[in-house]
């Protein structure tokens, strides 16, 4: 049974995490553990362009088939 005093959306548990985590801790101990602020992988802009195509392509297709099923079904465009 859900407590009706929660709210559904999970907003307020993810307050308290950020509250619990960010209590008593100092500008310094919060930036060591920023978990974007160490390296990254980086790729290239063509070899992603280029990794991609695929996804894209069928991206495109689906699409293409979504509107045909719906013209099909509903017979608009």
């Amino acid at each position: 049974m859900e407590d009706e005093r929660s709210e559904a959306c999970g907003r307020c548990s993810m307050t308290s995490v950020v509250n619990i985590t960010a209590d008593g801790k100092t500008a310094e101990e919060l930036a060591a553990r920023d978990p974007l602020g160490g390296p990254r992988i980086e790729i290239p802009e063509d070899e992603l362009r280029r990794v991609s195509r695929p996804q894209v392509a069928l991206g495109r297709l689906k699409d293409r088939l979504n509107a045909l099923a719906t013209e099909f079904v509903y017979g608009v465009k």
